[in-house]
């Protein structure tokens, strides 16, 4: 409904607004189904990816055809609680995921030299 109040009046949505969303604090064992019966609520869902990694469990991305649906999801499954976790849902940034990877990256980097470098003194 608040979807349908924003086409009509043609509001102009926030820069960091988009259709892909980004979703952490999700059980690990969530399934792609039960994402799709989460999400699919709020509009058409053209793909979910959810986590298996160690490094990518408890997260997804989950892909709406329409903008407005994307928003209208953020705005009610924000703080939503599954399986006793509360839902953090965000719109996804190319840039600020790839910054936190390439930090990641220099994290580890470090790691491995300072593990490297002291074993010889």
């Amino acid at each position: 409904m608040a979807a349908m109040s924003l086409r009509k009046g043609n509001a102009r949505l926030p820069p960091e607004v988009n259709r892909v969303l980004y979703v952490r604090n999700l059980p690990f064992n969530i399934s792609s189904e039960e994402m799709y019966d989460i999400f699919g609520k709020y509009g058409a869902i053209r793909q979910i990816r959810v986590g298996t990694s160690k490094d990518t469990r408890g997260t997804a991305f989950v892909v709406y055809e329409d903008i407005y649906d994307a928003k209208t999801a953020v705005d009610h499954l924000s703080g939503f609680n599954v399986a006793n976790r509360y839902l953090i849902v965000l719109y996804y940034q190319q840039a600020k995921m790839s910054k936190k990877v390439d930090q990641r990256k220099k994290e580890d980097e470090i790691a491995r030299m300072q593990e490297k470098y002291e074993r010889k003194f």
